[in-house]
């Protein structure tokens, strides 16, 4: 939705700020310009990237019109399923996560939380750790290292769509003056034209250049700013779910360790300590409490 705004607005300023100055709006349709501007960069992107950087980037362009991350609330319940799980570890021993870990979709303790088992990424990555964790051969600075490595690989993965989109985004000011250059080489074939006729070819080849730089930096290189954002804030649930497994293997109560997951949190989406508190207090039992 605030793509659309955005776009919308850039347009409206472009466009309103010509007109109010007297500009003529069909001086700017130029489609040949487009034709050559679009057709030259889409060329050039399918020539720059394989075929799955290809499927990936088309994937996630709607992602970038909704909405929708992880919220507070979600973060919350994130950390109490985790707290859950290691008071259970604690209480009866790893191996009491066994049935949990290898049917996390029949588990009545994941069943409570429907996000994370809707999110498979981040559910086989918690499945996977805590299957690690009761094996037992494992030490902590291990399995960190572990972890560093698939979040590096799923940050680059996560970053694929944006990069390529960005680097299309850089190509469009230099095909836009390839397209002014081609309505320039095409005036001086007519140089023998009217002065009026002239004049209005060289405002069609300028347009070239106008709708290149206008096209990089009012829409393709935002839209890949805002892909990469997306994929820095879907990495944030799997960092909370490492620092606090982390914890867990050093040591600390699981009290303790669900403050470590909560830290590493972005101030927005951060819960308050009252709020989780409250969110761990609610897993417990009447018996337990």
């Amino acid at each position: 939705m605030f793509v659309v705004i955005g776009w919308v607005l850039v347009i409206g300023s472009v466009i309103g700020s010509f007109m109010g100055v007297g500009g003529h709006l069909a001086a700017l349709v130029q489609p040949f310009e487009l034709l050559c501007i679009f057709g030259a960069a889409i060329g050039a992107f399918v020539v720059s990237n394989p075929p799955a950087t290809l499927k990936k980037t088309l994937k996630s362009i709607p992602a970038a019109f909704k909405g929708g991350g992880y919220s507070k609330e979600k973060y919350v319940q994130l950390i109490a399923l985790l707290y859950e799980l290691l008071q259970k570890a604690r209480k009866e021993g790893m191996m009491a996560l066994e049935a949990d870990v290898e049917a996390p979709e029949k588990s009545p303790t994941f069943m409570k939380y429907e996000h994370v088992l809707n999110d498979h990424h981040l559910l086989e990555f918690i499945v996977d750790y805590l299957r690690m964790m009761s094996s037992g051969n494992v030490n902590a600075l291990e399995m960190q290292d572990l972890m560093d490595e698939e979040l590096e690989t799923h940050h680059a993965e996560a970053s694929v769509a944006s990069g390529a989109i960005q680097k299309m985004a850089d190509g469009l000011p230099a095909f836009g003056i390839v397209a002014a250059v081609m309505g320039v080489v095409h005036t001086m074939g007519s140089v023998g034209a009217a002065p009026a006729v002239l004049g209005e070819m060289i405002a069609g080849a300028l347009v070239g250049t106008f709708l290149g730089i206008l096209l990089a930096y009012g829409f393709f290189g935002p839209l890949a700013d805002l892909l990469a954002a997306k994929g820095h804030a879907e990495s944030k649930p799997f960092q909370c779910v490492k620092s606090v497994l982390l914890a867990s293997m050093n040591g600390y109560a699981p009290a303790i360790a669900v403050e470590f997951g909560r830290k590493v949190l972005l101030t927005a989406d951060r819960p308050s300590f009252k709020e989780l508190d409250e969110a761990v207090r609610a897993t417990k039992s009447p018996k337990s409490a």
